[in-house]
């Protein structure tokens, strides 16, 4: 699968015609990662660590620090420790498995309004 990006969307398009996408910002020197999706369908592939290893590395080639916003994108460094260099200032050192709790109750709450 080959992975594309717009300025706003990393994603993945399935041969069944389907996307897995992130949505992103950069500004200010942050690669800010808003939102990530997969259709159920092809959840548990790992098409979200896929586009998010994407997204780091492209943060990582242009200088930017990494603001992770959504569940994934926390979870995603709380999987992989040796990325966490990346994370924006006030993200090192903070319990990210507090932070992806948090972050799991507000899109549930969003998600249901």
């Amino acid at each position: 699968m080959e992975i594309r990006r717009t300025s706003r969307i990393i994603y993945v398009k399935m041969p069944d015609g389907d996307k897995a996408w992130l949505r992103y910002s950069i500004e200010n020197g942050r690669m800010k990662l808003i939102e990530t999706y997969t259709p159920p369908q092809h959840r548990g592939k790992g098409l979200a660590r896929m586009l998010t290893d994407y997204a780091v590395k492209l943060a990582e080639e242009k200088g930017l620090v990494v603001e992770p916003i959504c569940s994934y994108s926390v979870y995603y460094f709380i999987k992989n420790p040796e990325k966490r260099k990346l994370l924006a200032p006030e993200y090192q050192g903070i319990d990210l498995k507090k932070l992806f709790e948090q972050r799991l109750v507000e899109e549930k709450a969003k998600n249901k309004g």
